[in-house]
């Protein structure tokens, strides 16, 4: 099976020859080999570029494992550049080569290679890129496949692929196996022995166990605010168990490293500044996240929100939590304030859309409820009510669009457009 994943190669073909090091990031098994040894090199071949000026190194593969030096992998590169013509270098796992700053600025030296690598961590290229590099370093995040990616290849009846998509997730090699017992067992082996297990390598953690019990509750506590102390509170309360602020800030900070969560900061609509007391952490893969709790709690709510907030950022939207804080004189002229939530605030370079997720619109009174928070917002920004029942969108009485989610999910122009 073949998905092509157009938004990732598009940009892997429009950076082409800029002179920057391309740098494919994202958690492991999101594809990022596929696209780069797979999808890219048969357009490098299709348009005319020889098989012997592509050189291709996977850095994980143990037959390679000499090619982690940073002098070999260079003297095997030169030793395969045979004329002035253009070669085209893709280096899958790029952070296995010891001081690889080193390496990719050498290769920039070089003005016949242009150089494509993938990373599963980003330490490195929040760090080193930024610094060694200094802009010459071009990074495209890819993630799981979205829902529409997963419906492209999946196909029929539209609710059992999302019933699908909620429960396993979109990591490409879920479509390959058998059954559901397949497919749940892999993502339990790549939850402890692959993701776990690398962060506990990269950065020497002591305590595993405290570890697993931090992936567990963040994951069951998805779409909701929290911070080190809350946590803390929860390990105390739940699991009897004593962990510092401090060592919980080093733990997400780790877990959102390998990419395993992403952090949304809750943003003051009216006094456009962020919040720093609570944040919202979301899982990148819903399967990875199910299999950390054996399946168990499957609350449609929160896997609805979590997939919207990963679509927005496929897309290629910042997005935030929105708080919408307002104070009114009660019946005593006593004042009293409120805060209201937005479930996304998602920015481009042109726009800004607020957004909220609602699993079900039962009767006017939720409706209601759902949308007090774009009441009290005072800007002209387009808001956007997603639903999970199969509508047609449209706007109702008071300018909100609200869209059916498979139709969000399956149509990207719709929010912008409707």
């Amino acid at each position: 099976m073949i998905i092509p994943r157009p938004t990732y190669l598009q940009q892997l073909i429009a950076s082409k020859g800029n002179r920057m090091i391309k740098i494919i990031t994202g958690i492991r098994r999101c594809g990022k080999s596929f696209l780069l040894f797979d999808l890219f090199h048969e357009y490098l071949i299709s348009n005319g570029v020889e098989e012997d000026h592509i050189i291709e190194v996977a850095l994980d593969d143990r037959a390679n494992s000499e090619l982690r030096d940073p002098d070999k992998i260079l003297h095997f590169i030169k030793d395969h550049i045979k004329d002035s013509g253009q070669y085209f270098v893709l280096l899958d796992e790029v952070q296995m080569i010891e001081d690889f700053p080193g390496v990719m600025n050498s290769l920039l030296h070089l003005r016949n290679v242009d150089t494509y690598v993938t990373g599963s961590n980003s330490r490195f290229l929040s760090k080193d890129v930024v610094t060694e590099f200094r802009g010459r370093g071009q990074d495209i995040h890819m993630y799981p496949l979205s829902f529409s990616e997963y419906y492209s290849a999946v196909g029929g009846d539209v609710s059992r692929c999302w019933r699908d998509y909620s429960t396993y997730g979109g990591l490409p090699q879920t479509l390959l196996l058998p059954d559901v017992k397949a497919i749940r067992d892999y993502l339990a082996h790549l939850a402890d022995t692959v993701y776990i297990a690398d962060v506990v390598e990269r950065h020497k953690v002591r305590n595993k166990p405290e570890l697993d019990e931090l992936l567990q509750i963040l994951a069951s506590v998805i779409g909701s605010p929290c911070n080190p102390l809350k946590l803390a509170n929860t390990f105390k309360s739940l699991k009897k168990v004593t962990i510092s602020n401090k060592t919980i800030t080093k733990y997400l900070g780790y877990f959102c490293d390998a990419f395993l969560i992403e952090k949304a900061l809750r943003y003051n609509i009216k006094g456009k500044k962020y919040i720093n007391t609570l944040a919202k952490y979301y899982f990148t893969d819903m399967g990875i996240r199910n299999a950390l709790l054996e399946f168990r709690q499957l609350e449609p709510t929160h896997l609805m929100e979590n997939i919207i907030y990963n679509e927005l950022l496929y897309r290629g939207y910042s997005v935030d939590v929105g708080v919408v804080e307002t104070v009114k004189k009660d019946e005593n002229g006593k004042s009293i304030r409120k805060q209201f939530e937005v479930d996304f605030v998602a920015n481009d370079t042109d726009s800004r859309y607020y957004i909220q997720s609602a699993y079900a619109i039962p009767d006017e009174e939720k409706m209601n409820q759902e949308t007090n928070s774009f009441r009290n917002i005072d800007d002209s920004f387009k808001r956007v009510l997603i639903v999970k029942d199969d509508i047609t969108s449209h706007r109702n009485d008071e300018g909100i669009l609200v869209i059916g989610l498979y139709n969000f999910l399956l149509n990207h122009d719709l929010m912008v457009k409707g």
